[in-house]
């Protein structure tokens, strides 16, 4: 079942409170790549593009920057809203900015973007998506294993308060990828 851009984005929205609109086109971006990797079909129909800030969904973007919004909402089927929750729980806890400067490491965007001007935007293929999220961005978690151990999550955790109130700091892209793998 394929759904609207605008179905999916009103997904995410509902699984995180305030989410900007840089991180919801990146959460698209990778929505829209790991479902056509586990199903061999796309989640939505709109088209995703390299733009200066990574890929977007140039027609939802517009509608809404225009104040459109659609009627009706569809709300997606089970295998819809799979993905939106693999995609939130792997991709979530990351800023816009993060997803901005992983996304330009990807092959999708850099192939599209070689081709692309300054403030234009190139249409991204998913059949580019398909064969890298099927080859290198679905990751390696073994589908028997828990994605999260309690432990671990405890250990992350620990000092969270100390570190909410320091400086941030920058992440370079080795870390966010290091974030990203799952432990051995």
């Amino acid at each position: 079942m394929t759904v609207s851009a605008h179905d999916v984005a009103a997904a995410l929205r509902d699984r995180i409170p305030g989410l900007t609109t840089k991180k919801l086109h990146k959460l698209l971006y990778y929505c829209q790549g790991h479902h056509l990797a586990a199903f061999g079909t796309p989640l939505f129909a709109e088209t995703i593009s390299a733009w200066d800030m990574g890929p977007v969904v140039g027609a939802l973007w517009y509608a809404e920057k225009q104040g459109e919004v659609p009627a009706e909402r569809a709300t997606p089927g089970e295998a819809e809203l799979n993905t939106i929750g693999y995609v939130v729980s792997r991709y979530g806890r990351l800023s816009g900015n993060d997803l901005e400067r992983l996304s330009h490491n990807e092959p999708p965007w850099q192939f599209a973007n070689s081709s692309r001007l300054p403030g234009e935007s190139v249409r991204m293929e998913l059949d580019r998506l398909r064969e890298y999220f099927v080859a290198d961005g679905a990751g390696d978690a073994d589908d028997d294993e828990p994605l999260v151990d309690a432990a671990e999550v405890r250990a992350l955790l620990k000092g969270a308060e100390e570190r909410r109130s320091s400086t941030p700091r920058l992440d370079d892209l080795e870390s966010l990828r290091a974030r990203l793998r799952p432990s051995a």
